[in-house]
């Protein structure tokens, strides 16, 4: 009879191959995932509204090409940018901020 294989949870997984969490290799690995979430989100709302990557460009002032680029890797695009795709988005944003102990949050 074969031994039974040990389970291991998604945050172990992540604590043995990327770093503890905490760690500045964890919290860079988070922030990228996160960023991607974004653009996935940017995607599928444009889509929704029914706007090509044109359109949005154009309601933000920046060419297709930035739009492109923000929903395939959101990586080196500015907040200010994300936040006015989301106000021609129609969609609300929130930016939490928390350095030295205090939490700024900017709507």
């Amino acid at each position: 009879m074969a031994g039974k294989m040990k389970k291991y949870t998604l945050d172990e997984v992540k604590d043995r191959f990327i770093g503890e969490s905490g760690s500045t290799k964890r919290e860079q690995y988070e922030m990228e995932l996160k960023l991607e979430l974004i653009g996935e989100l940017i995607k599928k709302v444009r889509k929704e509204r029914n706007l090509t990557q044109s359109e949005l460009g154009e309601l933000i002032g920046v060419q297709k090409a930035q739009i492109s680029k923000l929903e395939n890797n959101a990586k080196n695009v500015s907040i200010g940018t994300i936040i006015r795709v989301f106000d021609a988005l129609k969609a609300k944003a929130k930016l939490t901020v928390e350095i030295l102990g205090q939490e700024l949050e900017f709507i």
